[in-house]
């Protein structure tokens, strides 16, 4: 098994009138971008259902020079009807995101949890919201 030392939120750049799932961004990986797989580990629907992506035990393709040591976490939505960066995920995603990053942190402990604009050298808003004052705070 990898050795994950941070847990990476991640937004799928979507207006929540595109209800997607893993299937789809994983279309736009493999279709679009050429990679293998879809490069997330799991995906949170708007309803919040979790859905699984790449298998954990394989580095992700979500986060250029962490995804050898990161879980990747994608919550649908996040950007507005003008397509402009946005803090509008589902109470049932927000829920769901809990219950995943607690799992997730037994499996993994000590891991960092981090939206991925925390991330140094990363110039993106995603996933539009303060991962680590709403999960710590």
């Amino acid at each position: 098994m990898r050795e994950i030392k941070e847990i990476l939120i991640h937004c799928a750049a979507t207006k929540l009138t595109q209800n997607i799932g893993a299937e789809d961004i994983k279309k736009w990986h493999v279709n679009g971008n050429g990679w293998q797989d879809i490069g997330y580990h799991y995906v949170i629907k708007l309803d919040g259902a979790i859905e699984k992506g790449r298998d954990i035990g394989v580095a992700g393709a979500h986060c250029r020079g962490h995804n050898f040591k990161s879980i990747g976490v994608c919550l649908v939505g996040g950007l507005d009807e003008n397509m402009n960066p946005c803090d509008n995920y589902t109470n049932q995603q927000y829920k769901a995101l809990r219950q995943l990053l607690r799992f997730l942190i037994i499996t993994f402990p000590g891991s960092a949890i981090l939206g991925h604009r925390d991330v140094s050298g990363v110039r993106k808003t995603c996933p539009n919201f303060d991962v680590k004052g709403w999960y710590y705070g």
